[in-house]
């Protein structure tokens, strides 16, 4: 009696396992065939997904069909009907065989020339159509079609809220605003402004508001053939018109194939307001937040966010950017009050009790741990959730870059600043930052290369030639940087201390106190008191270094009494204490200086924050010199010679301490004009 064959043994036999794995093959070429040709026949997004969802059902009848039938001379047979002397199992298998390794071979064709013909030349500059992801969109500015042209802010509103909804969604690759702002609202290249933007789809749309009703028309259109895909009008009224934003972002999704996730999906389908009020005060202050960051700007959206809240207290977004906007101004200085304090934790709180896993709550909350409690070790893990669930937000990006370089991570954030670029690639702005990152780096020579590519998006951005400024005055070259600063600010801005810095380096003391004193009379209207003590204390260095010694004392003084009730509100604002030691160390008052900086330096240490404590680093170095501490004061520079950082400027560097009459005082001392000797390159290996 014979044994029973295993079921191994007899799957072989009956070639089974040849007939599965010629199946998946199939399965597996068919469907990169149609990922690849499918957006030539404008196929839906969801065609290939759909088509190995059937292949796996069909899996199972296959396995079968190939068990009961066998192949022969005569035709398809069931294998019980054939005798084993007549089977021809081993002739059909070696005809499956070769059907295996041509489709495999067929496979693997495909899975090449979609990786290195399809893909290739993806990257910034937008390469060919085809190169580019399908589930990929830009969404250019809406034209307003109002008869009332000041509700632009309204269209520009709308269009900002459908993007940010399309961004949650971590499937597709979603452009930014900046870079489409450019653009026309229904402009005829299409092709070409996807191939510079790198996306398959352009979402084109037109609002129309009068009174309460409003009108939203949008079209989604493949670049490639600028073929409609899909097209729909939203008749709503102002207390159900967020609700457009959320079926929009749904139904592009659905159309380019792109995964909602259950997390994606409600928050594209989240509904903040219903109250009209309360949602034009927002778009307005939206739209003020998006000009720039100018005190007047910020105090004005922190503003119109109010009344959003007040008309609506349970508007969450809302709530979240008064958190934002009152975190930033506690950073960078602007308002560190404790009313302004309360006002961020409040904001935040509310925020939080109404949508809690709300994304814009999530960002809120990182940017009051980075801004507010500087703790950015928090901040930094909270934005990598956030980033895990909102790739596409360019703003929470760019915010983990700074959170990075105040943790000393400087080559993550250059690396993450390139991720921003592919999300927003015309922004010159984000080029910006990478060249201060470049420049902290002491990496001049690609900082400059970096600033020409900001200045070929933006010729006229008067921010990017001081940039450029800058990294001269760092090479000593002042030269080229009193060309590249240009005239002189009429007002007090952020910038004067540059063309300060290059004065004094020229030694052209004169002029620059005579500009300082004018700017001085008419400080301009976004003069903060800070800014307005610091071109004081500025004045008063002059003053000192052009021998009036009684000037600069009384504007050491001057300075002196405005910064002292402005630090009783806000005790631990760094920027207010850097002000206080430098104007004690004018007046010679040595303890009362070395105080404030010993204080400046327990607020913002290095350990917690590599380029603010490294900033303040340089400013005690500078303190030093003036009181006559060359020892310290020389191994602070020595130090710092050898980190990255951003001061106000760049870094220290050896030829701005050659220039600069701030180190005079050390020029005689031979540690010092050791310190200038460029360090001996390295020796090559043998």
């Amino acid at each position: 009696m014979s044994a029973r064959p295993s079921l191994l043994s007899e799957l072989q036999r009956r070639n089974v396992l040849r007939a599965g794995v010629l199946y998946a093959g199939a399965v597996w070429a068919l469907a990169q065939g149609i990922a690849q040709l499918g957006p030539f026949f404008s196929a839906p997004g969801w065609t290939v997904r759909w088509f190995v969802i059937a292949g796996a059902v069909g899996f199972p009848f296959w396995i079968a069909f190939a068990w009961f039938y066998e192949f022969t001379p005569s035709g398809l047979k069931r294998e019980s009907e054939i005798a084993s002397d007549d089977s021809v199992a081993h002739s059909t298998g070696r005809k499956l065989d070769k059907w295996i390794i041509a489709v495999l071979v067929i496979a693997v064709v495909l899975l090449l020339t979609n990786t290195f013909v399809w893909r290739k030349g993806a990257g910034l500059d937008g390469g060919s159509v085809s190169a580019i992801p399908n589930k990929s969109i830009a969404v250019l500015p809406f034209e307003n079609l109002s008869d009332d042209k000041a509700n632009a802010y309204f269209a520009d509103g709308m269009q900002d809220e459908i993007l940010t909804r399309l961004s949650k969604i971590g499937t597709l690759r979603v452009i930014s605003r900046t870079s489409t702002l450019q653009f026309a609202s229904h402009p005829e290249n299409l092709t070409e402004i996807a191939k510079k933007l790198g996306v398959a789809t352009i979402l084109e749309g037109s609002v129309q508001k009068s009174g309460n009703k409003v009108r939203i028309i949008v079209q989604l259109i493949r670049a490639q053939g600028e073929q409609h895909l899909w097209g729909e009008t939203y008749d709503r009224t102002l207390d159900d018109v967020f609700g457009v934003q959320g079926e929009v972002a749904g139904s592009i999704a659905d159309k380019l194939g792109a995964t909602l996730t259950g997390d994606a999906r409600k928050e594209i389908a989240r509904v903040t307001t219903r109250n009209p009020v309360a949602l034009d005060a927002y778009l307005r202050g939206a739209a003020l937040n998006r000009q720039g960051f100018t005190d007047t700007l910020a105090f004005a959206a922190i503003k119109s966010y109010g009344e959003a809240v007040k008309a609506d207290p349970d508007f969450a977004q809302a709530w979240a950017a008064i958190a934002r906007m009152d975190s930033f101004m506690i950073f960078l200085g602007i308002d560190g009050t404790p009313e302004r304090r309360a006002s961020a934790l409040q904001a935040l709180q509310a925020a939080e009790r109404l949508q809690p896993d709300a994304l814009e709550t999530l960002v809120a909350r990182a940017i009051y741990e980075y801004g507010v409690e500087r703790d950015f070790e928090s901040a930094r893990k909270r934005f990598a959730q956030v980033l895990a669930r909102w790739p596409n937000d360019v703003d929470a990006v760019t915010a983990m870059v700074h959170v990075l370089e105040e943790l000393g991570r400087d080559d993550e954030a250059a690396s993450l600043l390139e991720q921003a670029l592919r999300l927003d690639p015309l922004n010159p702005r984000l080029y910006k930052n990478l060249a201060i990152l470049q420049t902290n780096e002491r990496h001049f020579e690609d900082a400059l290369a970096t600033l020409d590519r900001a200045l070929a998006l933006a010729p006229d951005d008067v921010e990017i030639r001081q940039l450029q400024g800058d990294i001269y005055l760092a090479q000593g070259d002042l030269e080229r940087a009193a060309k590249a600063f240009g005239p002189w600010p009429t007002t007090i801005s952020d910038q004067v201390h540059q063309y300060v810095v290059l004065a004094r380096m020229q030694r052209r003391y004169a002029p620059a106190i005579a500009w300082l004193q004018g700017l001085l009379a008419r400080p301009g209207a976004d003069a903060t008191p800070p800014d307005v003590i610091l071109v004081r204390l500025e004045l008063a260095e002059l003053q000192a270094l052009n021998g009036d010694r009684a000037g600069a004392a009384d504007n050491f003084r001057q300075a002196l009494e405005a910064v002292k009730p402005l630090l009783e509100r806000q005790p631990d604002n760094p920027w207010l204490l850097s002000e206080l030691a430098m104007a004690h160390a004018g007046l010679g008052d040595e303890n009362a200086a070395m105080a404030a900086l010993d204080r400046l330096l327990v607020t913002q240490p290095e350990s917690k924050s590599a380029q603010q404590g490294r900033t303040y680093l340089e400013r005690r170095a500078i303190t030093l010199t003036s009181i006559g501490h060359k020892d310290e004061a020389i191994a602070r520079l020595r130090y710092l010679l050898g980190v990255r950082y951003g001061g106000m400027l760049a870094p220290v560097t050896r030829a701005s301490l050659r220039l600069d009459p701030e180190f005079d005082a050390l020029r005689d001392d031979p540690a010092f004009q050791s310190l200038l000797q460029a360090p001996p390159a390295a020796k090559s290996a043998p």
